[in-house]
């Protein structure tokens, strides 16, 4: 059963996917992404797990908002937020999920999406659905 210890380490996972000491970590992507992982990036690019284990830095500025929890089984997690990244200087707003299962070893990462959205072309909906 998902419980608050889930949830925090969930919480951890995706904000250390926006970390550069840990995003960029290959033994921390190699644990985290599932082998049949697969990323519609909010570019509209699809990615796969090998396309997406870079250890390139670069540095990351970014905030997660309004994350939200859907058990969808006892070993998997779908979890929902907004992302608000920075990227020469420009802040980049996105809708998030991913699907997180349950392995022995942990948590890994099975999906992966990002669809841009405008919040201020988006007005009452986008704050309505922000704050539900």
């Amino acid at each position: 059963m998902f419980d608050q210890d889930d949830k925090a380490e969930l919480i951890r996972l995706e904000e250390a996917m926006w970390r550069t000491e840990t995003r960029f970590d290959l033994v921390f992507q190699e644990a985290r992404f599932a082998p049949d992982f697969v990323e519609f990036g909010r570019s509209g690019r699809v990615y796969n797990r090998a396309q997406i284990i870079r250890t390139d830095k670069h540095p990351i500025e970014a905030s997660l908002r309004n994350l939200r929890f859907v058990e969808l089984d006892q070993n998997t997690v779908l979890v929902t937020y907004i992302s608000v990244a920075v990227f020469d200087g420009v802040h980049e707003h996105a809708r998030r999920s991913s699907i997180w299962s349950r392995f022995p070893a942990g948590w890994v990462m099975r999906f992966h999406q990002g669809t841009p959205y405008d919040p201020a072309e988006h007005g009452a909906i986008a704050a309505s659905m922000d704050e539900s």
